[in-house]
């Protein structure tokens, strides 16, 4: 359920803070767009659904903190009722447009009530949240180690290449890249462990993690597979189209 991380977060989009609606932009425009356009069906164009999907943003702003817990939702599925909504409400103007009469407008509480309505998340919808997510965390994990330390676990897991030909590419040690390996894999974890806090209102959304191979506290032998799953989502993520990160 919503923890001090969400409540905090929330609170920064109410006060309107320009870098907290940056930040979920960021994360989770390109998932609406592709939702968005997926729902439209080739009926709405390309800046309708950038349109629509800054105000979904602008419509989570102001209803998420009356979502209730105990109906056990995920952040994934009150975002996309909510995009359903926005959605629906174009269809409704254009269709009041084409009548020349008005339609009455669905309060987003209505849009919550109709959330097991219509047009539901489906697998793609889910992985596409979730993997945003893990991506949020690697952009946030670069800028807290820097581009040189990064590049380190870039080239050495996210392009499989070796200790040995990192450091001659580097002109550093192997025992250099293996420290700063290890500094940037905790890093990952910390982000990892904030960027899931504030997007999951559900044990489920945060089991996704384990059932994706990924270990927020592994043993020194499980490293290996961290690495492995954090890559295999990051270079899945990429190739969807959507900034997957550094």
């Amino acid at each position: 359920m919503p923890n001090d991380l969400t409540t905090n977060f929330v609170g920064r989009l109410r006060s309107r803070e320009p870098q907290a609606w940056f930040e979920l932009w960021e994360n989770f425009g390109p998932v609406l767009r592709a939702q968005l356009a997926r729902w439209g069906r080739g009926r709405i164009g390309a800046e309708t659904v950038k349109d629509l999907s800054q105000e979904t943003l602008a419509a989570l702003s102001g209803a998420i903190d009356r979502h209730d817990p105990s109906k056990g939702a995920r952040f994934s599925t009150w975002l996309l009722a909510i995009a359903r909504h926005t959605l629906g409400d174009e269809i409704d103007r254009r269709m009041a447009q084409k009548r020349g009469a008005g339609v009455r407008a669905v309060s987003l509480d209505d849009a919550g009530e109709r959330s097991g309505h219509g047009p539901g998340p489906d697998d793609s919808y889910e992985r596409d949240v979730f993997e945003a997510k893990v991506a949020a965390a690697l952009r946030a994990a670069e800028r807290d180690s820097g581009f040189q330390d990064f590049n380190v676990y870039r080239m050495r897991i996210l392009e499989g290449r070796s200790g040995k030909a990192v450091a001659l590419s580097l002109g550093t040690s192997e025992a250099t890249v293996s420290r700063r390996l290890t500094a940037v894999r905790g890093k990952i974890r910390g982000r990892l462990f904030e960027i899931f806090s504030k997007y999951s209102f559900t044990e489920e959304e945060w089991e996704e993690l384990s059932r994706n191979g990924i270990d927020l506290n592994p043993t020194k032998r499980d490293e290996a597979s961290f690495d492995e799953a954090v890559a295999e989502i990051y270079h899945r993520y990429s190739r969807t189209g959507a900034p997957a990160g550094p």
